[in-house]
């Protein structure tokens, strides 16, 4: 049985405390790109209790994503945006999902993440990430960045960090590794970029912030 939203709130206040999860169920975060890392920092943040969560991607579930995205075999050949609210409303059903199935671009993208208070990069295509951040930086100076770089390989998961670029711009992972230097991608090492980026987003809204 699923519980009442308040009884939802009240295991989230038991657990966080009442000051952070109003701040977590205010907020409205978006992630840009659902595949191996934006499908684990929404599941992270969902389980904190964002308030808001904007999913932005335009390609849908494959075979090769399930060996490190949230993604279920049942669910291959869904649009990534209706198979991660799907897999949310199980985990969350009292997040607000908002999906957009577009690819984001340098004429939409500002409109598409003015909501948020927190976007998160999460691009596999290292053009999409240099648009998007070189985007948010110039034309949404308000709103906070948290973008990924370098998680490929076997390498030790001791070389992942978070480090604070700007004021509001931060970055997470080795800074090093590429898919195409390496062996690829495995799941332990995305998840755990994907979990520096969530919870430096909760930092973030909670007045936390890295020196």
């Amino acid at each position: 049985m699923i519980p009442s939203q308040k009884e939802w709130a009240e295991a989230l206040i038991a657990r966080q405390g009442k000051d952070l999860c109003q701040r977590f169920s205010s907020a409205a975060v978006a992630i840009c790109g659902l595949g191996g890392l934006g499908s684990n920092i929404a599941v992270a943040l969902a389980r904190a209790g964002i308030g808001k969560l904007l999913l932005i991607d335009h390609d849908r579930v494959d075979i090769t994503n399930l060996h490190r995205q949230q993604y279920k075999a049942d669910q291959i050949g869904l649009f990534k945006t209706d198979a991660l609210a799907a897999i949310l409303a199980e985990i969350a059903p009292y997040t607000e999902v908002k999906t957009v199935r577009e690819k984001l671009t340098e004429k939409n993208f500002a409109e598409h993440l003015k909501e948020a208070a927190v976007v998160c990069e999460a691009f596999d295509d290292a053009e999409a990430k240099a648009m998007l951040v070189n985007g948010i930086l110039e034309q949404l100076p308000e709103c906070f960045l948290v973008a990924a770089s370098g998680m490929a390989g076997m390498d030790t998961p001791n070389t992942i960090r978070t480090r604070k670029i700007t004021k509001r711009f931060y970055l997470c992972g080795d800074e090093v590794s590429e898919v195409s230097d390496a062996m690829g991608l495995v799941a332990p090492r995305v998840m755990l970029c994907a979990a520096h980026q969530a919870q430096i987003v909760l930092r973030i809204l909670a007045g936390e912030y890295e020196v």
